[in-house]
């Protein structure tokens, strides 16, 4: 992930950490990417969802329409990526159990 890390991407996240609502996220989401990028990343995310909830391939493909490629590379990342996905998880299931 080298690659990403420039100065811009830093900027990038300095400013999504401080967004501090939904309402914030979805009019800041909304006007920097297009909505065909919102919702891949929406899918992905359910996708890393299913997965750590253990469920098949098939079911997870019926469940969000995503194909078989894109349930692998999530997996993928789940299992030898930065981690990204397990702490979003986490701290889903966290901020929901309070």
């Amino acid at each position: 992930m080298a690659n990403i890390q420039t100065p811009e991407f830093e900027r990038l996240m300095e400013v999504v950490i401080k967004l501090e609502t939904k309402e914030e996220a979805l009019s800041f989401f909304e006007d920097i990417c297009t909505i065909k990028e919102i919702q891949d990343m929406s899918q992905r995310f359910q996708v890393a969802e299913m997965l750590h909830q253990n469920k098949s391939y098939i079911e997870i493909s019926k469940g969000t329409g995503a194909s078989t490629a894109t349930i692998s590379r999530v997996n993928k990342c789940l299992n030898y990526g930065s981690d990204g996905y397990k702490k979003a998880l986490i701290k889903l299931y966290e901020s929901e159990a309070e």
